[in-house]
């Protein structure tokens, strides 16, 4: 008899639903987008309430697609867009405010406020991250401060906070279970890293009183049964999209290498036991816990990758459909001179500056919108780069090869010109959901469907090895010039 394992992988733009058998193969996937909301520049927000309701269209979808029932699923793992923010009040259930979603910049102050007042070395050696508003941290004081009401709610008892995973889990269990697990946890900029706790310290400068904050758990546990499907299934696994991608790509040994194309891009290294602290502004961040061992990642954050071809679809309206990208891309023999930096919300790694903006550079006469699509698309492969070069740097491991994933893995020319400017071989496989296969893995490992992490990598098959192809002075000459325009973009800033 084969086993199930249901995967919700809550990403930013849309949820979805998994159903992996025991041999790791996809049965069933459904997915629905929910609406982002953009009240002011820079600023994104999510109603919490729309994405619990598309989590649990897709869940029922996915099981009626596979001809199964709820019952014969034996787990349920969870993997969620990192960072974003909920707020609620325990007694009527609802929001108090919509989820602030990670790209979302309204904290900004809050943090410069920090930084002026010399917090961030403390921030960072705690936690292993820079103060930026990417992370939970600011987002959690920000609603605390301008949402009214909201202290009151703390002082009566009253209200819960969390990222998207522990709203999941509280309305999964009908509001019994209020918990994270230890890679969302680090990722708030309030959780001692050693310590493996929310850090008083941290939480005074912040004013977050700890009674908001969730339980913390191993990644691979038993969290408790999400009743409010109908069924008593287990919920036995969460993890952080990115951390679940590492694990989906049985990146299990130090020094394994993976990079997600999603709605960002993120790059992680397993450095096993070892906390590696960057100064090339990698994150060092925890990679899951299981039983009562702890891994650990070193990260490259990129924020704008696919969002970019997204814009070009939706804002500029260049092409209909993202797939149409690779074809436009292919179309023209290069980039015609022109690049393209996606600091749309600011750049990440190496650089982590959120005033910076994006802009296409070296336009032309000559310049048609498949020059600017391929931009668009080889400027994912020039950040790529940034981070993994400062990755070797920092963790003194030379990286031979990149296991890939994400909604953009799928696009050859892509993967081909990574290989180009990293001048290593990128892998893709057979199945590019690794963030939701890592949270089945996850599940699956506390309940037996896998047994060992030896069971899990003798049903991982890859599916294709781009190796690289263009001239090293040539790709050396254009990430040159891809340099000079974030360069020049740095330097332009709008008051």
């Amino acid at each position: 008899m084969r086993k199930y394992v249901l995967a919700i992988d809550q990403g930013t733009t849309s949820s979805r639903a998994i159903i992996f058998n025991d041999l790791s193969q996809i049965v069933s996937i459904s997915q629905q987008e929910f609406k982002q909301y953009y009240p002011e520049p820079s600023w994104v927000l999510q109603d919490p309430e729309e994405i619990y309701d598309s989590v649990i269209k897709v869940i029922f979808d996915a099981v009626a697609k596979a001809n199964l029932k709820l019952s014969d699923i034996s787990a349920i793992g969870i993997t969620n867009q990192r960072e974003t923010v909920v707020m609620w009040d325990k007694e009527t259930a609802k929001p108090i405010y919509k989820a602030i979603c990670w790209q979302s910049r309204q904290s900004e102050d809050i943090c410069r406020w920090l930084k002026n007042n010399h917090y961030e070395p403390v921030f960072r050696k705690k936690t292993g991250l820079v103060l930026d508003p990417y992370f939970s941290g600011t987002k959690i004081k920000w609603i605390l401060d301008n949402i009214e009401g909201a202290r009151e709610l703390a002082k009566q008892e009253r209200l819960l906070c969390g990222t998207i995973d522990t709203w999941l889990i509280w309305r999964l269990t009908e509001g019994k279970v209020h918990a994270t697990d230890y890679s969302n946890a680090s990722r708030t900029l309030i959780f001692n890293i050693y310590d493996l706790c929310f850090d008083d310290e941290l939480l005074q400068i912040l004013d977050i009183p700890k009674s908001i904050l969730p339980k913390v758990y191993p990644s691979s546990y038993h969290y408790g049964y999400a009743t409010a499907l109908g069924e008593n299934i287990p919920i036995t696994g969460v993890a952080g999209d990115q951390q679940a991608a590492l694990f989906g790509q049985t990146c299990f040994n130090e020094g394994e290498v993976k990079n997600t194309y999603g709605t960002g891009c993120f790059m992680l290294m397993n450095t096993g036991d070892k906390i590696v602290h960057s100064s090339s502004g990698l994150l060092t961040t925890i990679a899951w816990g299981i039983n009562d061992k702890v891994s650990y990642a070193l990260e490259g954050s990129i924020f704008v990758a696919g969002s970019a071809v997204t814009w070009l679809r939706d804002q500029i309206q260049l092409f209909e459909k993202s797939s149409q990208t690779e074809e436009m891309a292919t179309s023209v023999k290069d980039n015609g001179g022109v690049y393209f930096v996606p600091a749309l919300v600011g750049l990440g790694t190496p650089h982590w500056d959120s005033e910076v903006r994006g802009a296409f550079l070296g336009l032309s006469h000559n310049t048609t919108k498949n020059h600017l699509t391929r931009a668009v698309l080889e400027a994912i492969c020039y950040q790529t780069k940034e981070v993994l070069d400062v990755m070797t740097l920092d963790s003194k491991i030379p990286i031979k090869s990149l296991r890939v994933d994400g909604g953009a893995s799928q696009n050859n020319l892509l993967l081909q010109f990574q290989s180009d400017i990293l001048r290593i071989e990128v892998i893709r496989p057979q199945v590019i959901e690794s963030t939701a296969l890592g949270a089945a893995y996850l599940a699956g490992l506390n309940v037996g469907v896998w047994d060992s992490f030896s069971d899990i990598c003798q049903k991982h098959n890859i599916d294709k090895i781009f190796t690289p192809k263009m001239d090293q002075h040539e790709s050396a000459k254009l990430l040159n010039n891809y340099k000079k325009a974030v360069a020049c973009t740095k330097m332009f800033k709008i008051d």
